[in-house]
């Protein structure tokens, strides 16, 4: 029987969460950019190998919220530390471990699950400093596990799956083999173009602007996809849409770089963008969040 369960990636934005995930997983499941609230929805990846199942579960990342996404982000975190096997706790080590770690580490430890501390961007550090970040982390907090990791390289990836495997139930796998996530091809689509507005457009575009699939057609050899971006503001439109439509244009040539190397097929995409006045407030944005107004 197999090593099965599910295990919680927590942490502050941009400690690295998605690109861990993605490393794990060996595929682009999750879309980063250096913005925090990109990571919105929580995505489960699964790893499978002879001796295991892992569920991954890839959540927003906790930070001091200013409006009311912010506020409904960090409970969405919070709930899926709950009923997990086991939580990942990020951090940048780079950067050390500050206030708001120490926030998340609070909520966190109240959860039964054992808990690792994965020290990320070892590879931007000086074996000194990741020395004294290590000794500062065992007087923090009696974790299970400190591995200190490169999201973006894998350095201790193996490592790190192996100390999961120690600590996860002997059960039947929860899903079949063949399957890679929660969410649908057509939910990755719309990420994958929200990740190269934000990465292109820089601070101009808030995090919250989002995209929707709203035509999606395969053939043996080809998808064709539509997808619709939204934003609240006209001037906002006239960044995406770019001179001569020049940033629309660069958004689809390199989303569709992404959507064919994940599909395995030719990508035929057309890009839209529409101001939807008052968005924050519309019943379908927080719908397409996977969110309620009122939670």
């Amino acid at each position: 029987m197999k090593k099965c369960g599910f295990v919680s990636l927590v942490g502050r934005p941009n400690v690295g969460k998605s690109t861990l995930l993605n490393n794990l997983l060996g595929i682009k499941l999750a879309i980063t950019s250096n913005k925090a609230g990109t990571t919105r929805n929580v995505i489960e990846g699964i790893y499978n190998d002879e001796e295991s199942q892992i569920i991954f579960v890839d959540t927003p990342g906790i930070h001091k919220p200013t409006h009311k996404l912010g506020k409904l982000l960090n409970k969405k975190a919070y709930q899926n530390t709950e009923g997990v096997d086991l939580i990942l706790f990020l951090v940048d080590a780079e950067k050390g471990i500050g206030k708001g770690d120490h926030f998340i580490l609070e909520k966190i430890k109240k959860e039964s699950a054992p808990i690792f501390l994965l020290l990320n961007k070892i590879d931007k550090l000086e074996k000194e400093k990741l020395l004294k970040i290590i000794m500062d982390a065992k007087d923090l907090y009696d974790f299970k596990e400190i591995i200190p990791i490169s999201a973006s390289t894998g350095e201790n990836k193996d490592a790190l799956l192996k100390c999961i495997k120690k600590y996860l139930p002997s059960q039947e796998q929860i899903y079949d083999e063949e399957e890679l996530t929660n969410v649908s091809t057509r939910f990755i689509m719309g990420e994958i173009v929200r990740e190269k507005v934000l990465r292109l457009t820089k601070e101009e575009i808030p995090h919250a602007v989002t995209c929707y699939v709203e035509h999606y057609e395969e053939t043996e050899k080809m998808v064709k996809i539509h997808v619709l971006i939204v934003v609240d503001r006209d001037n906002l439109k006239k960044i995406l849409i770019g001179k001569n439509g020049s940033m629309l244009k660069e958004i689809g040539t390199q989303a569709r770089y992404d959507m064919e190397e994940f599909l395995g097929k030719k990508v035929y995409i057309e890009t839209y963008v529409k101001t939807l006045k008052n968005w924050r407030d519309e019943e379908k944005y927080f719908s397409e969040l996977g969110l309620k107004e009122d939670e």
